[in-house]
């Protein structure tokens, strides 16, 4: 009995163990702590909240707030680290993701509220902070510190939300939902058709019309432009405008290629049941017969978003051969004779806006449709070439509002992963060009085409530069060889220019003189248009700068 007595005695007088967290701890229990302490505190209390969202009330806070948002936290980064992966390994995946109407709405719902969620965390941990027990010199400067990092962290986030939103507005608005389409002998060809969309206009008839030809695999470029006048357009064979043209497109000098788009919205609209724009239906199957390749998706863009798009982007870079006239109204129809230019774009290195690139690329006063093309092919590249990721991120809302601007497209946007990565491949390539005319073809060409040598051409543009290479050949600027013919050229074909990009823009006359805004004014006012015609007949030539 004594020794049980003894023993109780001495379990009595044993210390209690002290509390995981002692009163004095000046993390959770900041009362009384010396005024460095408690500013250290506050700061390194932001930086958790700030990297680790969540930490701050898991060690001076509610444990059981802090240890749901850590979940959410790690949560997030393991979602992040697979879109990682994801982005290194199949990155078209992980943009259909993105751009899915369904996974978007998701993930724009997530991130306002994971952005609503970190910035009640904020808060939070300002009250824990509390900024009473600080030194009044140290209180705005927390505080502030605070602002900053939820700034950098909530805002953020839901900046990325409103971005990803903007983003599935301008989809919707633009691609279509319709079915996936599959490459055609490896390569995806779209026909990109720039017009007057104007709401008192019965169907379009498109000023421009180019095919924009991608290696699915490689990325490999080319761009084959269709002059407006072509005539006899061939239909391809499972068009249903056959049925009314078999022979081709052609009822005199009315049946420019550019005309099928108008006729077919008037008059054929039967013939394409269930198409929501007959008329530029028409018109792709009638470019893909006339180059003899199947051309799957068309998008066709007003000539007001195609301006404002180049100002979203904040313009582009190009050099230019000669100068080109901004066109004032039309005094005589019949030859084709302008009042005074608005204005002239010079020869030499530019960056235009929008406003100035639309006049670039749609000018032809004093030259042919045949420089105008080659300037529309060279705009195109050089927005190409200046729509890197740096500009879409710092650009981002202005370039996808003025992408809403494009009038119509059947691209689908199941497919917006694949394409984005095929444009990424396309970077920095160099983009191969063929024009159904002149420089590429004489000038009459368009009128009485050879169609056998349009698909050969095409044929061998598209099969790159070794194609042919054991033929006697002519390079044709930024295209593939073409057979010679006794006389050293392609039938139906002008010898070969220089490059592209090989020439000095012209800005003196022969004599040696600069050529000047006063002095094609006063050519034009003299109504010597001819001077004009020979000073500026070089502004067919570009290159992107």
């Amino acid at each position: 009995m004594t020794n049980s007595y003894a023993a109780a005695r001495q379990h009595t007088q044993r210390p209690r163990p002290q509390s995981r967290q002692a009163p004095t701890d000046p993390v959770r229990y900041p009362s009384g702590a010396p005024a460095p302490v408690l500013t250290k505190r506050a700061f390194v209390l932001i930086l958790m909240t700030l990297l680790v969202p969540g930490s701050a009330q898991t060690v001076a806070g509610s444990r059981r707030l802090g240890r749901t948002a850590l979940r959410v936290t790690f949560t997030v980064w393991t979602l992040a680290l697979l879109a990682i992966v994801l982005l290194l390994t199949s990155r078209s995946t992980l943009i259909n993701i993105l751009t899915n109407p369904v996974t978007s709405l998701l993930l724009v719902i997530g991130l306002t509220a994971l952005a609503i969620g970190w910035a009640a965390l904020f808060i939070n941990t300002l009250r824990l902070i509390r900024p009473v027990l600080l030194a009044p010199g140290i209180r705005p400067v927390v505080v502030a510190a605070l602002v900053l990092a939820m700034v950098l962290g909530s805002g953020s986030l839901g900046y990325a939300a409103y971005l990803l939103n903007v983003s599935r507005d301008a989809i919707g608005n633009i691609f279509s939902s319709g079915p996936t389409m599959e490459p055609s002998d490896g390569r995806y060809n779209f026909l990109m058709m720039g017009g007057d969309a104007g709401a008192d206009r019965t169907g379009r008839r498109p000023d421009s019309l180019s095919v924009i030809s991608v290696d699915a695999k490689t990325g490999d470029t080319a761009i084959i432009s269709v002059p407006r006048n072509l005539q006899n357009a061939q239909f391809s064979e499972d068009s249903p405008m056959r049925s009314v043209y078999p022979d081709g497109y052609d009822c005199g000098d009315a049946c420019l290629i550019n005309a099928i788009n108008t006729e077919v919205t008037n008059e054929h609209q039967d013939l394409y049941p269930g198409v929501a724009d007959p008329g530029a239906q028409a018109t792709l199957e009638a470019v893909s017969g006339t180059l003899g390749i199947k051309v799957q998706a068309y998008v066709l863009v007003d000539m007001e978003g195609f301006a404002k798009l180049i100002d979203a982007m904040g313009g582009i870079r190009i050099k230019a051969g000669g100068w080109v006239p901004m066109s004032g109204d039309m005094v005589d129809e019949v030859n084709g004779i302008h009042g005074m230019p608005l204005g002239w774009i010079p020869a030499g290195v530019h960056n235009l806006n929008g406003y100035h690139a639309l006049w670039y690329g749609r000018s032809r006063e004093f030259v042919d449709d045949y420089a105008r093309i080659q300037r529309q092919q060279c705009v195109q590249q050089a927005m190409l070439k200046q729509l890197d990721p740096a500009t879409l991120l710092s650009k981002f809302e202005d370039i996808a509002k003025a992408g809403t601007k494009v009038v119509d497209s059947n691209v689908s946007s199941s497919q917006l992963g694949s394409f984005m990565d095929l444009a990424m491949k396309a970077k920095g390539k160099e983009v191969s060009r063929l024009t159904i005319g002149p420089p590429d073809f004489d000038t009459s060409f368009s009128t009485v085409p050879d169609f056998d040598l349009i698909h050969e051409r095409v044929r061998q543009v598209l099969a790159g530069p070794s194609a042919g290479a054991a033929d006697d050949t002519v390079r044709q600027p930024g295209t593939a060889p073409g057979p010679l013919s006794a006389a050293g050229t392609a039938p139906g074909a002008r010898p070969a220019p220089s490059p592209a990009s090989d020439f000095t823009p012209v800005t003196t006359t022969p004599e040696g003189e600069l050529i000047t805004v006063e002095m094609l004014n006063e050519f034009k006012r003299q109504g010597d248009e001819q001077s004009i015609r020979n000073l500026v007949a070089t502004n067919g030539q570009c290159a992107p700068a």
